[in-house]
């Protein structure tokens, strides 16, 4: 279940469903974070091409709709954590999820992005 279900997602009709595919390159983003690994809102916004609008991820993830297969669990805060949310209990479901796919919490609840973050391999060139 992601992020949505808060006032930054609220909108209908043509408006939303514009965003939608303004945040496609987020998403596209967001969906090659292999289980196991995350990444920070600051990463995914630079990916998809959107340098120094992490904001922005945040947005985009928290407008998915409750059957999205976007991995949205797999987004953190630059300092390893989960981010807070305006509607309760998402960041115990975010928790449970990385939980469960292998990611362990330090005291504090920090994940070490060392260990934990994701690094996408830089595209191949081809060669003549």
């Amino acid at each position: 279940m992601p992020p949505h279900a808060s006032a930054q997602s609220a909108g209908t009709g043509a408006a939303l469903g514009g965003r939608r595919r303004s945040w496609e390159p987020i998403y596209s983003v967001v969906r090659q974070i292999p289980k196991g690994r995350v990444a920070t809102y600051g990463q995914v916004a630079r990916l998809a091409g959107l340098p120094g609008h992490a904001r922005q991820v945040g947005y985009a993830l928290a407008a998915l709709e409750p059957d999205s297969r976007v991995p949205w669990q797999r987004v953190i805060n630059a300092q390893g954590r989960i981010s807070p949310r305006s509607a309760p209990g998402f960041d115990t479901i975010q928790r449970r999820l990385l939980k469960s796919e292998g990611i362990a919490f330090e005291d504090g609840g920090r994940i070490d992005l060392e260990r934990y973050g994701w690094r996408p391999r830089s595209p191949r060139r081809s060669r003549p």
